[in-house]
């Protein structure tokens, strides 16, 4: 019961059975990666396709915007990358796109679709709105001087004024000094 076998149990394994466990599961993972590598090209394959309808988009950009760096990563994740905090990757079931942004929260999804199109769209907005906010940030940068200017001129102002204001006390100072001195003598 605990620990008995009876005879009937004991079937020995053939010699050499555990070689040939070995060897059929080995074949089962090389058959499994083999799988996973076709999917992972399968995936790249599809961000190729949508780097390819992309061109029109970032051929339109102008050459000293410096913003997108597109380019796909081949990794244990293929990603076609945008910029360095967006990117597209492939959704679980490996035919859907998501268009993805890295923020200081986490990952934002900015689409999902499984048509290139939509995607294509979706990432024209963000190049867009990308662009613009480069425009004010560099409208901002245009101003910044003149508003420095303002400040120091201000600043200038007030110097002189302070040293205004010093003189007149301290000639005032002189001058009361004076006649309590005429005043003590008198």
């Amino acid at each position: 019961m605990w620990g008995r076998r009876s005879k009937s149990d004991e079937t020995a394994p053939a010699p050499g059975a555990l070689k040939e466990a070995v060897r059929e599961a080995r074949i089962e993972a090389a058959e499994r990666s083999a799988v996973i590598v076709d999917l992972r090209d399968a995936e790249v394959a599809r961000l190729e396709l949508l780097n390819e309808a992309l061109d029109p988009i970032f051929d339109e950009v102008p050459s000293n915007v410096e913003l997108f760096d597109r380019g796909i990563s081949r990794g244990d994740v293929p990603r076609l990358w945008v910029d360095v905090v967006a990117h597209v990757e492939m959704g679980r079931d490996k035919r859907q796109y998501r268009f993805v942004q890295e923020t200081r929260y986490g990952r934002a999804v900015l689409a999902e679709s499984y048509d290139i199109p939509e995607i294509r769209e979706a990432v024209t907005r963000y190049v867009a709105r990308r662009m613009v906010e480069r425009e004010r940030a560099l409208a901002s940068d245009a101003e910044r001087p003149v508003a420095q200017a303002v400040l120091r001129a201000g600043r200038r102002r007030g110097r002189l004024q302070r040293l205004g204001i010093f003189l007149l006390g301290f000639i005032l100072g002189v001058g009361a000094l004076i006649l309590s001195a005429l005043l003590a003598t008198g």
